[in-house]
C-alpha cells in the first residue's frame, strides 16, 4: 500500500517524499481514511508507530479542500496534548507534512509568555496544537474563539487524566461546538479514557494497530537487582561496560533527575536533565543538546515519557521504576521506533518489586534478570511468578515444642 492509494492530495505526497516516507504504516492505513471520509475516530496505537501522521495528514488534507478561511482569533482544528515537549513535537511535525499548503499552523503552551501566543492567534489558526492549561488561559482572554471549530484531537488523553487535567479537559469541552469531528488517539486506553470517548465520540471507527499496553517488539527488556544505593554507581558501570553513546534516563524525582545529572557532569560524561521544574527554554535547550549528541546522557522524569521523538535513540534506561506501570511503556517507546531495534534496562531495589510486579503483569512477560558482578544486592528482589506477582518464600515449619519428662 501507498499513501497515494490512501487519497492524499498532491501537495502532501510531495512533503511526505521530502521526508523519506515510503509506506504508510497500519495506524495510518486505517485512520487516514476514515478521518477523510469526516468519521470520529478512537485509535489505540504505541508510540512511534506514526500515529501523529495517521491523524495530521487527513486534517491537514480536509482543512485545505474544504470550509471558509478562518477568522481572526479562530481555529478550526484543535490538537490537545498533555505536555509542553508533545505540543512542540506534534506542532513541528504539522508544519513538515503541510509545508506545501497554505495554512496557519500555531502552538499553545505554559511556561512561556502568553503574548506572542495570543498576537500569533490575531490571525486566526487553520490548526492548534495546544496543552489545556494555556488553552483555556488564551480562551479566557478572548485570544482564542471556537465558533469555526470543526475537528478535536485528543492525543495522548490518558496521559492528560494521569496529569489531573479533568477539570481543563471538562472546561474545553464544555466551550467547544457539539457539531465536530472527533479523534481520539492514545498509546493506551485505560476504563477512564473509554467512557470519556463514550461521552464525546459518535459512532467512533475504532483502530488497534498494536495490542492494548504493549511493548514494540524490537525493544529488549531486562533488569539489573540492585541496591538503591549503588544505582548511581551501577548506571555509570554499565554506561561504560556496554559503551552506549546515547541514553533517556528516567528518574522517579526532579530532585533525583538533577542529582544524576550533576554527578555523571562530575565524572566528564556530558548529561543534562529536563524535568517540569525546569523553565521551558532550558527545557528545549536540553533536548536539542541531546538530539545533537551534544549530551550523552538525558535524566528525565516522567514529563518527558511522552512527547521526546529522538530518531534512532538506542538505550533507554529505567533508573527507578515508574508507580504507574502504563508509564513503563510509553518510557520504553522512546526506543526502538518505526521498526528499529532498540534496548530498555531497569535498575530494580528490593523496595521496587511491587512495581516490578505490575510492569510484568501488564506487558504478560517477565523481565529477564542479570546480576552485575560486583553489584549483587544486599537486598535481594524477590521472585516474580509468570503472572507478575510477587513470590513469597514459604514459611519454614514450625519446630515442635518438647515439653520435658515428668519425673
Amino acid at each position: 500500500m501507498s499513501f497515494s492509494s490512501l487519497g492524499l492530495i498532491d501537495p502532501l505526497l510531495r512533503a511526505l517524499d521530502t521526508l523519506e516516507y515510503r509506506q504508510p504504516t497500519p495506524v495510518q492505513s486505517q485512520a487516514i481514511p476514515a478521518i477523510l471520509a469526516g468519521r470520529d475516530l478512537m485509535a489505540a496505537a504505541q508510540t512511534g508507530t506514526g500515529k501523529t501522521a495517521g491523524f495530521a495528514l487527513p486534517l491537514l488534507q480536509r482543512l485545505t479542500m474544504q470550509g471558509p478561511q478562518v477568522a481572526a482569533n479562530s481555529v478550526r482544528a484543535l490538537v490537545l496534548v498533555p505536555t509542553r515537549e508533545l505540543a512542540v513535537q506534534v506542532h513541528d511535525s504539522f508544519i513538515a507534512y503541510g509545508q506545501n499548503l497554505p495554512l496557519r499552523i500555531a502552538i499553545a503552551f505554559g511556561g512561556v509568555s502568553i503574548n506572542p501566543q495570543m498576537m500569533k492567534l490575531r490571525r486566526g489558526a487553520d490548526v492548534l496544537v495546544a496543552t489545556p492549561g494555556r488553552l483555556l488561559d488564551l480562551y479566557r482572554q478572548n485570544a482564542v474563539k471556537f465558533s469555526q471549530l470543526e475537528t478535536l484531537v485528543l492525543d495522548e488523553a490518558d496521559r492528560m487524566l494521569d496529569l489531573g487535567f479533568s477539570r481543563e479537559l471538562d472546561a474545553v469541552f464544555a466551550a467547544l461546538p457539539r457539531q465536530r469531528q472527533t479523534l481520539l488517539f492514545s498509546a493506551t486506553f485505560s476504563d477512564a479514557i473509554r467512557e470519556m470517548a463514550g461521552r464525546l465520540l459518535h459512532k467512533p471507527v475504532s483502530v488497534e494497530a498494536t495490542p492494548r499496553n504493549t511493548a514494540a517488539k524490537g525493544v529488549k527488556q531486562w533488569m539489573v537487582p540492585v541496591d538503591k544505593k549503588r544505582k548511581t554507581e551501577l548506571f555509570l558501570h554499565l554506561l561504560k561496560k556496554k559503551r552506549w553513546k546515547q541514553v533517556l534516563v528516567f528518574v522517579k524525582t526532579k530532585k533525583g533527575a538533577d542529582e544524576l545529572a550533576n554527578a555523571l557532569s562530575a565524572q566528564g560524561i556530558p548529561a543534562d536533565a529536563i524535568h517540569g521544574d525546569r523553565p521551558q527554554p532550558a527545557r528545549l535547550r536540553a533536548l536539542e543538546r541531546f538530539k545533537s549528541a551534544e549530551v550523552r546522557v538525558l535524566a528525565a522524569t516522567d514529563v518527558a515519557a511522552r512527547g521526546l521523538d529522538i530518531d534512532d535513540l538506542p538505550q533507554v534506561v529505567n533508573f527507578d521504576l515508574p508507580i504507574v506501570a502504563e508509564d513503563y511503556i510509553h518510557r520504553i517507546g522512546r526506543t526502538g521506533r518505526a521498526g528499529a531495534r532498540g534496548d530498555a534496562c531497569s535498575l530494580v531495589a528490593a523496595d521496587e518489586v511491587q512495581q516490578l510486579a505490575a510492569i510484568e503483569a501488564l506487558i504478560k512477560a517477565p523481565l529477564q534478570r542479570f546480576e552485575e558482578p560486583g553489584f549483587v544486592p544486599d537486598h535481594r528482589v524477590p521472585a516474580t511468578d509468570a503472572s507478575g506477582r510477587v513470590v513469597k518464600k514459604p514459611k519454614k515449619p514450625k519446630k515442635p515444642k518438647v515439653r520435658a519428662a515428668r519425673a
